[in-house]
């Protein structure tokens, strides 16, 4: 039967009952009635998990959404949770899957399919049955990944988490970088698409394994820049050496800026002062050079390899003078 389902083009019927596991039938009363959770509630959730709201006599849901959301129903009956904290985390997982399978779809496509031409039937269905046995295997991956990577949280949190007094209460003091491909502007015309996501993609993948190499963290990317976290002004700085030579040995020029204080974290992000400093710093900071706030370099004197040299003040836009120091391998 899975032969001949694939046999010709794949149609959104078979798409939707290999990845989800049934086709829509429910509308949206109905899911919330089975399910036992406020209509209002539901269309709350789905619209925080990143899902269009279907019209009423729109059957839009599966046997799978009315089992996801009796498990929402479970975890509020069971006062584990408000019902805040539920739209919250839904919002934090829809718009992280989404990323996620947009982007395991482009990969998958890419490996797959040919760039210059439209993809034949044939090879849509071939894609269509790959994707049905490779499925359990990145399901499990998947969980295994998340369950790890809230482990690394909850130690990053331990980490950096103190009993400082003076830390204002809902912040952590962290190291923060960003690092910013020199000249991106200009190369970006002069390559065509195809080039300009090889260096995309290649630049984050080398800014995220010597981050992640460190123990420190990626919050987010914005093509020709990343910004990222570390628990320690050290840890920071060998991050930002390491990243520099590593740019350079693939071929371009990287300048980083790094702050270290109080941040504000919010739906994974940070912001607050240090951010806005470090990315100021990375502003006037030289091709293939580290600039460093104060904070930096008092937190990392004395440290072995590393050394931050004073220069002279700079004008940064919307924190008036601030006091620049460049990071150097001792």
């Amino acid at each position: 039967m899975r032969e001949t389902e694939t046999a010709g083009r794949p149609t959104a019927e078979q798409i939707e009952r290999l990845f989800v596991g049934s086709a829509p039938r429910h509308t949206r009363g109905e899911v919330a009635r089975r399910a036992g959770v406020p209509s209002e509630l539901a269309q709350r959730i789905w619209r925080a998990l990143g899902f269009a709201t279907p019209a009423d006599d729109t059957p839009a849901f599966t046997d799978a959404d009315v089992e996801a959301l009796r498990r929402v129903a479970g975890m509020l009956g069971g006062e584990l949770i408000d019902e805040t904290t539920v739209v919250r985390m839904a919002r934090a997982l829809g718009q992280t899957t989404a990323r996620l399978a947009q982007w395991q779809a482009e990969i998958m496509i890419g490996a797959m399919l040919g760039p210059a031409e439209a993809p034949t039937d044939k090879e849509l269905a071939d894609l269509l049955a790959i994707s049905r046995k490779l499925l359990p295997e990145f399901e499990r991956l998947l969980v295994h990944v998340w369950r790890a990577q809230l482990a690394a949280a909850g130690t990053r949190l331990l980490t950096t988490t103190d009993l400082n007094t003076e830390t204002v209460p809902g912040r952590l003091t962290l190291a923060v970088g960003f690092a910013d491909l020199v000249s991106f502007t200009q190369v970006s015309r002069e390559l065509d698409e195809q080039g300009l996501a090889e260096l995309v993609e290649n630049f984050e993948s080398i800014t995220s394994d010597v981050v992640a190499a460190h123990g420190a963290r990626v919050v987010k990317t914005l093509g020709d820049e990343v910004l990222f976290t570390a628990p320690t002004a050290e840890t920071a700085s060998r991050v930002a050496l390491e990243l520099v030579d590593a740019i350079r040995d693939a071929g371009r020029e990287v300048r980083v800026g790094l702050s270290y204080g109080p941040v504000l974290p919010i739906m994974g992000d940070v912001f607050g002062t240090t951010v806005n400093l470090a990315a100021r710093l990375t502003a006037i900071a030289h091709p293939c050079t580290v600039l460093v706030d104060p904070g930096m370099a008092e937190a990392i004197e004395g440290r072995p390899g590393i050394a931050a040299q004073r220069i002279r003040r700079r004008p940064a836009r919307g924190l008036g003078m601030i006091q620049p120091y460049v990071l150097r391998r001792s």
